[in-house]
């Protein structure tokens, strides 16, 4: 039986590809074979960074479900181009791929839309995947942070942990910081890591390969 996890972030552009690069090369390094999805891509390269850090190579039609144009938030990006996303087509996607373990990165925040009546949480919900949270570094961070994971309980959904991603390398109180959102979310820190946006880094996927 493959493992999957689903990334979903505080925010866009806080390193949810680069973390989910990093996972997949951390899993592949110790022995797995490891696919990574981006169904929802909305003027991006996310997806071909994904297809190159993992061991296992998927056609585009797994890998990327959709792939819009224009850099706006994906309901948007779909309706723009005449097309609507839907949550079944990426579920019998990733259940065909055939991998170790699976890292599916959703896009955007946890609740941006992706059309009239779903929104990211409803895809990770349909996937039934446990979460793994990607917390930019920056200032907003425990805000944003508590939001998030407060979203993702409420919603009845396993968190499996959270990443620290520091993305904003000159950013003030940051140990500090980090300890304020450790005491308010109640799932485990998976690994702090470097300021590096292109992702070239290693994740402690330990607690990952065995998942509680």
């Amino acid at each position: 039986m493959k493992l999957g996890y689903f990334v979903t972030g505080t925010d866009t552009e806080i390193g949810k590809t680069a973390v989910s690069c990093a996972l997949l090369r951390s899993f592949s390094m110790r022995g797995l074979k490891s696919a990574g999805m981006k169904p929802i891509s909305s003027g991006s390269d996310d997806a071909e960074r994904l297809s190159a850090a993992a061991s296992v190579e998927l056609p585009c039609e797994l890998l990327n479900s959709f792939s819009f144009k224009t850099p706006v938030a994906p309901h948007i990006a779909a309706f723009n181009e005449g097309a609507k996303i839907d949550i079944d087509k990426i579920v019998h996607a990733y259940e065909s791929i055939e991998a170790d373990v699976v890292i599916v990165e959703g896009v955007g925040g946890f609740l941006v839309p992706l059309n009239e009546s779903q929104d990211v949480s409803d895809l990770a919900k349909s996937l039934k995947l446990p979460i793994i949270l990607v917390v930019g570094m920056k200032l907003g961070a425990i805000n944003h942070a508590r939001l998030t994971f407060e979203a993702i309980k409420s919603r009845g959904i396993d968190c499996a942990g959270w990443v620290a991603n520091r993305i904003d390398p000159g950013m003030k109180a940051f140990d500090e910081v980090l300890a304020s959102i450790r005491r308010h979310i109640d799932a485990p820190l998976i690994d702090v890591t470097p300021f590096d946006p292109e992702g070239n880094f290693r994740i402690d996927v330990s607690s990952l390969v065995n998942p509680r």
